[in-house]
């Protein structure tokens, strides 16, 4: 088998220096070596039309799907089908910046539909036309931070998603942006900490329900952060927002998040879509794009693009943010979502999420087999500590097509329960906790 290498050797040893690495190999440390590809080698020849589907289907049988009770900022949500049938027509999939009003008006719409369900959803006054997802709108919200402020120093929750903190790091890194991580007690951000480190802060950045699934009492931190002028940043998941105070009833100045539970299924980690809304006074510090509703010349309703940030065509590496893309196809999975389910349909979903959740919360706390980690109350996610091993629980699991929850060490187990999750499917997961020694 023939290959083509477009980099020369001499190519290849001057990126490894740039890259201070000495192997090519080195840049992929981060993947564990079991998932490596050893060789590409074994792709088999030409197949015909029927073979091929043949093939594939065979490759496919191999896959499991699994009862999922695993979150943690991704979750088994049930994406109803008209969400993929619509996204999928050809009009939509094909579209790209509605720079031309006049030809773009469904795309207008939507993305203004978009961000009026947005603003209803966080509390908060405007919204741009979506982001990439949670982790870089939560980035994003950040640099809102430092160019409405001018300060260099940003706090953010130790409850806060990991990936989240670590995506806020790598772009604070590179904009010389200090990030101090408020320490948790019990699994809840500390006040004490935000209030004598806030002097030199831009802001602070927080998790409802956080990381541990806790739901949060922020009462008291926007007067903390607004005493020293800085801006008070929530992420909230998708979802919660239909249950749980808003980010605006807790007087943030920025909300932001993933939208992965709104239609965009789980897919291996993405494609999914992120929000970002703000307070009318702010909204020139927001990066990409707002879609505004107006009149044509005749008095007709008309869709336009009302701002944009379109100063990273001149200024460049010195401009407020580069996001030029907004994935509007995930926007218009979720518009739909949201249109689909409507008000009561959210409230409705959400509730029966939580509940499943505290179903089996008691359920585990009832083999006695667990103990309880923290007394917060909490809405889809929570934290038990087992007494067993719990190594040898996920593989007793993974055998009876079930992916248990996420161990966050020390024996900590974070579970997640969304509305797809059945009683039956509960009761099969206490079963196995039931045999574990």
């Amino acid at each position: 088998m023939h290959k083509y290498l477009p980099h020369t050797k001499k190519d290849i040893e001057q990126m490894l220096a740039v890259s201070k690495v000495e192997t090519i190999e080195d840049l992929f440390t981060s993947i564990p070596k079991a998932l490596r590809l050893k060789t590409l080698y074994n792709i088999p020849k030409a197949l015909s039309d029927d073979n091929l589907t043949t093939h594939m289907k065979t490759l496919a049988s191999k896959n499991r799907e699994l009862v999922i009770f695993r979150g943690a900022g991704s979750y088994d949500h049930y994406t109803p089908s008209i969400v993929k049938s619509l996204i999928s027509r050809q009009e939509f999939l094909t579209s790209y910046t509605p720079y031309q009003p006049e030809v773009a008006q469904g795309t207008l719409q939507y993305i203004f539909e978009y961000q009026s369900m947005i603003c209803e959803l966080t509390g908060m006054e405007v919204s741009n036309a979506s982001m990439y997802d949670g982790s870089t709108s939560t980035a994003e919200a950040m640099f809102m931070a430092k160019a409405q402020t001018g300060k260099n120093q940003i706090l953010i929750s130790e409850t806060v998603n990991p990936r989240i903190i670590e995506v806020v790091k790598t772009y604070a890194k590179y904009r010389e942006i200090k990030v101090l991580v408020v320490p948790q007690k019990k699994n809840i951000t500390d006040l004490n900490f935000v209030k004598e480190n806030m002097e030199d802060s831009m802001g602070l950045i927080v998790q409802n329900p956080n990381y541990y699934g806790a739901i949060e009492n922020y009462e008291g931190f926007a007067d903390a952060v607004h005493a020293h002028d800085g801006m008070f940043i929530m992420n909230a998941e998708g979802q919660s927002l239909a249950i749980l105070k808003t980010p605006g009833e807790y007087q943030a100045d920025i909300a932001c998040g993933d939208l992965q539970s709104f239609g965009l299924p789980l897919s291996f980690g993405g494609a999914y879509g992120g929000y970002l809304a703000t307070l009318n006074k702010y909204v020139r510090k927001m990066p990409g794009r707002i879609c505004g509703i107006t009149t044509d010349v005749d008095g007709k309703r008309a869709f336009v693009l009302t701002l944009q940030a379109r100063e990273q065509h001149i200024r460049r590496a010195k401009a407020n943010s580069n996001i030029c893309s907004n994935q509007s196809l995930m926007a218009l999975a979720v518009t739909i979502y949201l249109s689909t389910m409507g008000k009561q349909g959210l409230i409705d979903v959400a509730t029966e999420s939580m509940q499943g959740a505290h179903y089996l919360y008691n359920k585990l706390l009832e083999t006695k087999q667990f103990e309880v980690v923290n007394h917060e109350p909490f809405f889809k996610e929570f934290v038990l500590k087992a007494k067993f091993d719990v190594d040898a629980f996920e593989k007793s699991l993974l055998s009876d097509g079930i992916l248990g929850p996420l161990h966050l060490g020390d024996n900590q187990l974070l579970f997640a329960v969304t509305e797809r999750r059945t009683i039956e499917e509960m009761d099969l997961l206490v079963k196995k906790v039931g045999e574990q020694r």
